[in-house]
């Protein structure tokens, strides 16, 4: 059997006044989609758990069937892991984000004085990002050399960076207990007033000096100068969030009997495969923005199909639209999965794994679901339980559809809790028990 999942990032959305009241999934052109809708059965998924935030960690861990109550131990390890980090266990990993904040005075535009503008620095690249990274550390060095000393700082994808911090190994207990420390995801505060979600809690007067510190390190920096000549957006601030420490996931060979890979951008989809035993595909022209390679990741999938009996697509372009507002780049972006990633996929399958009189019983499935909805009109991400589509070999065709919102919500079919997906993905719902003494790191 063959299995192909893909995650268009953040897809699930409300409806937009300015698509005449249509989500973008209902305003886009996605006739592949559409007809596998057709083929097989539409429902929700309850990807963000109770007590948990609609984050890309939670969910995307949810969606590809591991239990955050039980493996999560924080957003930066994950990403840690696909940079190839591996801290010791009692090392704690935060990400830090490059973003783009504004003063509070005459100096910033009325609209947007003291708050969180953009929390990818106006989507800096990766060799940008990187000489910034460098100069902080530099900089840190200098004028916190103490703190300096216990950490280390990674660069990554574009604003998303790594930081490792040993200092704080001894105040486990604060930083999980009743003071414990807080921080806040910058996508989550669009056109908010940043001092308010500064760190809080055990030891976050450590934090908050790095992140005041870095402003002076950054504005004068050749990076930002160029950036303002450009009229493009300048990463004003370094964001220190997502905090844990280093999981311990089983394989996802040992829980579904598959051996699979990963085709994303994103680091975080990256370090769960890392810790899973899913190999990551290198794709030149993948990012995390519409300006993604579609094509060539769809061929890129295609190909992999030889090699692996599961091909995850994970495209975050979606995601990215919809935290800066823009509906009409989230439609494009869509349309461009569905026929370049969706509709090649789905005739390769077809094509060549589907069971016929004196061939191989090979058979296929593919799912489509998006992680979590991202809401164009408020920037940020929702717990709402988003919609898939599933169909293939032993998979009862309903004839619903089209794959959007709607038409999902009022199917029969709606996964709760949402880590139960993959077991009616590979095994018709049934029940796989997990290894034994497997759960998260310390």
């Amino acid at each position: 059997m063959k299995y192909v999942i893909i995650i268009p990032d953040g897809a699930a959305d409300l409806p937009v006044p300015e698509l005449a009241g249509q989500t973008p999934l209902e305003a886009a052109r996605m006739p592949h989609a559409a007809r596998l809708a057709t083929m097989g059965q539409l429902g929700t998924v309850r990807t963000t758990p109770p007590g948990f935030a609609a984050g890309s960690d939670i969910c995307c861990m949810t969606l590809l069937g591991y239990s955050a109550d039980r493996y999560h131990t924080g957003r930066a390890p994950l990403e840690a892991g696909a940079l190839g980090l591996m801290p010791g266990l009692q090392d704690w990993i935060f990400r830090l984000n490059l973003v783009t904040t504004s003063d509070v005075g005459p100096a910033a535009p009325s609209d947007e004085s003291g708050l969180m503008i953009y929390h990818s620095a106006g989507a800096i690249t990766d060799a940008e990002a990187g000489a910034l990274v460098r100069a902080l550390a530099a900089h840190w060095a200098r004028v916190e050399p103490q703190l300096a000393a216990q950490f280390s700082l990674h660069p990554g994808v574009s604003y998303r960076n790594i930081l490792i911090d040993r200092s704080l190994r001894d105040y486990r207990g604060g930083l999980g207990g009743k003071d414990r420390l807080q921080t806040f995801p910058p996508h989550e505060i669009p056109r908010k007033p940043w001092r308010k979600f500064l760190p809080r809690g055990s030891h976050s007067d450590l934090l908050i000096r790095l992140m005041e510190s870095s402003r002076a390190c950054l504005a004068p920096h050749e990076v930002n100068v160029a950036r303002r000549e450009a009229g493009l957006r300048e990463a004003t601030m370094a964001w220190i969030w997502g905090q844990g420490t280093r999981p311990n996931m089983p394989s996802y060979a040992s829980r579904f009997g598959v051996r699979g890979c990963i085709t994303t951008a994103v680091d975080l989809l990256a370090g769960i495969a890392a810790f899973t035993g899913l190999e990551r595909i290198a794709v030149p022209g993948l990012t995390s923005y519409h300006d993604n390679d579609y094509a060539a990741q769809g061929r890129a999938s295609i190909a992999a199909l030889d090699r692996y009996d599961l091909v995850i697509v994970h495209v975050e372009a979606p995601d990215e639209a919809s935290h800066q507002g823009d509906f009409q780049t989230k439609v494009a972006a869509l349309e461009a999965i569905d026929a370049h990633i969706v509709g090649p996929l789905l005739e390769e399958l077809e094509r060549r794994y589907t069971p016929r009189p004196g061939a191989p019983n090979v058979g296929w499935r593919m799912l489509i679901a998006p992680d979590h909805y991202t809401l164009c009109s408020t920037l940020k991400h929702d717990a709402t339980p988003p919609p898939f589509v599933i169909a293939g070999s032993g998979i009862r065709a309903l004839g619903r559809g089209p794959f959007c919102e709607s038409a999902a919500a009022g199917a029969d079919l709606h996964v709760e809790p949402g880590e139960a997906l993959m077991e009616h993905f590979y095994f018709g719902g049934r029940r796989k028990a997990e290894p034994a003494g497997a759960g998260a790191g310390a």
